[in-house]
C-alpha cells in the first residue's frame, strides 16, 4: 500500500484530502508537528508528499529542499498562491507538480495516482536493459552504451529515452513527452522539450550513432 504524507497546516483541508485518499486505499500520514518536517519524513518514509507552501515556522520551499537532500520521492505542492514565480520556484526547488487551492479532489487524486505510477511502476525492472540498433540503454544506472562507449543520461534524457524506447517504431507526441517530464504542460514552454531532445540526440551521436531519434513535424518524435 502506498504511503502518502500530507504536510498541510489547515486542519480542515488536511482532513478532507486525507479522507479522499483513504477512500482510494492509500495509507495516509498527516503531519501536525511542523517544527521538523524532515524528521517526520524520515520516520514515515512515504512514497509521495503533498506539501503546502505557507507553513508555520519554515515554508514548504525550505522543507522541499531538505527532503531532496535525502530522497527523490514525488512531491506535489498545494498552495493558494497563484503567481508564476511561486510555481516556478516550487518546480525549481524539486517539486514534481503544483496544485492551486481551491482544487478539485478528483483531479488531485488523479495526479497522485499518475505520479505514483510513473515513479514506481518499473521498480521491478531495475536491471532491465533496452536495446535497439546496438544502443544499450541500462535503466538501473541511467547510462547508454554503443560499440563499447558509454555515457550517462540526465533525469530528463532518461525519461525521454525510456518513453521512446518502449514504443520503437511509433510516433511519441510532444504532449506525451511533456506530460512524462513535468506532468503539466502549462509549467514549461514548448522550446524546453526541444532543448532536452536535442541534448539527448547529441549524446547518442557522440557515441557514433547518428539519426537515432527522428522528428515528425507537427506530430512528435520517432525511433525507427
Amino acid at each position: 500500500m502506498f504511503k502518502i504524507m500530507i504536510v498541510e497546516d489547515d486542519e480542515k483541508i488536511r482532513n478532507i484530502v486525507a479522507d479522499s485518499l483513504k477512500k482510494w486505499k492509500y495509507n495516509v500520514f498527516e503531519v501536525i508537528n511542523f517544527d521538523d518536517v524532515l524528521a517526520e519524513f524520515e520516520k514515515v518514509q512515504p512514497h509521495l508528499v503533498l506539501l503546502d507552501i505557507n507553513l508555520p515556522v519554515l515554508d514548504g520551499f525550505f522543507w522541499c529542499q531538505k527532503i531532496r537532500t535525502v530522497s527523490k520521492v514525488p512531491i506535489i505542492f498545494l498552495s493558494s498562491r497563484n503567481q508564476n514565480m511561486d510555481i516556478i520556484m516550487a518546480i525549481n526547488m524539486g517539486g514534481d507538480d503544483f496544485v492551486q487551492k481551491p482544487f478539485d479532489l478528483d483531479i488531485l487524486v488523479a495526479k497522485v495516482a499518475a505520479l505514483l505510477r510513473r515513479n514506481y511502476t518499473y521498480q521491478d525492472e531495475e536491471s532491465l536493459e533496452l536495446t535497439h540498433r546496438e544502443l544499450v540503454f541500462r535503466v538501473a544506472n541511467s547510462t547508454i552504451e554503443y560499440q563499447g562507449q558509454t555515457t550517462e543520461l540526465s533525469r530528463n534524457e532518461f525519461i525521454i529515452l525510456q518513453r521512446m524506447m518502449r514504443q520503437i517504431g511509433k510516433i511519441v507526441s510532444r504532449e506525451a513527452l511533456m506530460e512524462a517530464l513535468w506532468n503539466d504542460e502549462q509549467f514549461i514552454d514548448d522550446n524546453t522539450l526541444t532543448v532536452n531532445v536535442n541534448r539527448l540526440r547529441r549524446k547518442i551521436a557522440s557515441l557514433g550513432l547518428e539519426d537515432f531519434i527522428v522528428t515528425r513535424k507537427g506530430m512528435g518524435y520517432l525511433i525507427p
